[in-house]
Formats: C-alpha cells, structure tokens, sequence
C-alpha cells in the first residue's frame, strides 16, 4: 500500500479472481448457446439435404414433393 493505493494481485489477464470467475461465466454461457444453435442447424441441414447422399445421388431429392416427403419422414 503506497499513498494510499491500494494493489491488487495481478495475473497474466490482469483480472481479479471475480472478475475472472464473471468472465469464464458469461463466456461458458456463450459458448454453449453458440454451440447448440450451431448443433440445431446443421441437424436442420443433414435433414435438408444429407452429406452422403444415398445410391441415387441428389438426384431423388430434386423435385418439391420429394424433398417434402422426405422431410417429413
């Protein structure tokens, strides 16, 4: 303590223990939303339309009535 300042512990990040805690919350949170919007849309894709297409190729999916149909079921 020197003229009346008081010094806090430093770390590499130059953040207090709470605010470090507060930080690795808010990003953990963020993290995980991120993570499970991007697990949401690419399920939504592979249903639209799958990486490995099947023996006939993209070719069944083409038309209106069959990728409806196969989204359904």
């Amino acid at each position: 303590m020197a003229n009346g300042i008081v010094e806090k512990p430093s770390s590499l990040s130059g953040l207090t223990e709470p605010e470090a805690k507060e930080f690795h919350a808010i990003f953990l949170t963020s993290f995980i939303i991120f993570t499970a919007i991007a697990v949401v849309a690419h399920i939504l894709v592979w249903m639209w339309r799958p990486w490995l297409p099947g023996p006939k190729g993209y070719a069944a999916l083409e038309t209106t009535v069959q990728a409806v149909t196969s989204l359904i079921s």
